[in-house]
C-alpha cells in the first residue's frame, strides 16, 4: 500500500529515519562544479527545475526516488552531449523514469522562454542546466532512504517547494470532516 506523501504516520516515520549521510567524494559528475555563488545566481533556475521535477513525479503514478534517479541520470546525460556539440537525448529503459524524464525536458523552454520576456534574452546556458541538474541529483543521493519503494527524497522536494502546481499543500490532519 502507497501511503500519500501527507499521510500523518507517514510524516511522524520520517521524522524517525536513519538516512546515513551521503560521502559527498562519491557523487557521480564530480566534474561538474556547483558552488554557492553559482546557486544563488541561478536561483530562479534551481527552483523552476526542482518544482517541476517534484511535478513530474507526482503526475507519474507509482513513481519513487529511484524513478527520479534514473531520470536525472538520464537529464545529465543528454546536457553533456548537448555542451560537446551533439544533440542526443537519452532515455532511460524504466517507463515511470523515462516519463519524469520527459516531463521535466519538455519544460525546459518554457523556463527560457518566460526568461527571454523578462529580461529580453535567455541568460540561461545548457551548462547551467547541467550544473543545476547534477545539484539535484546529489540532493537526491543524500536525501534516498534506500528503500525500494522509498519517497524521502520526493517528500523533500514537496517541503522544499510547497507552491509548486499540482502539489498538495501541507495541511495538519484534521478529525472534522467538512
Amino acid at each position: 500500500m502507497d501511503c500519500p506523501l501527507n499521510c500523518e504516520y507517514l510524516q511522524d516515520a520520517r521524522k524517525h529515519d536513519r538516512i546515513t549521510p551521503a560521502d559527498p567524494h562519491q557523487f557521480p559528475n564530480q566534474d561538474i562544479p556547483v558552488t554557492e555563488a553559482f546557486l544563488q545566481e541561478h536561483e530562479a533556475l534551481l527552483v523552476f527545475l526542482g518544482r517541476r521535477l517534484l511535478e513530474a513525479a507526482l503526475a507519474t503514478p507509482g513513481a519513487v526516488d529511484f524513478d527520479i534517479r534514473e531520470a536525472l541520470e538520464a537529464l545529465i546525460r543528454t546536457y553533456r552531449t548537448l555542451q560537446s556539440g551533439v544533440y542526443y537525448e537519452t532515455r532511460p529503459d524504466n517507463p515511470l523514469a523515462a516519463g519524469i524524464c520527459y516531463l521535466v525536458q519538455s519544460s525546459i523552454p518554457e523556463f527560457r522562454k518566460k526568461e527571454s520576456e523578462e529580461l529580453g534574452m535567455s541568460q540561461t546556458r545548457d551548462g547551467d542546466i547541467l550544473a543545476m541538474l547534477a545539484f539535484l541529483q546529489r540532493l537526491e543521493l543524500d536525501h534516498n532512504n534506500d528503500r525500494k519503494r522509498g519517497r524521502a527524497y520526493m517528500d523533500f522536494l514537496r517541503s522544499f517547494f510547497p507552491g509548486a502546481e499540482g502539489v498538495p499543500a501541507v495541511a495538519p490532519p484534521s478529525l472534522i470532516v467538512p
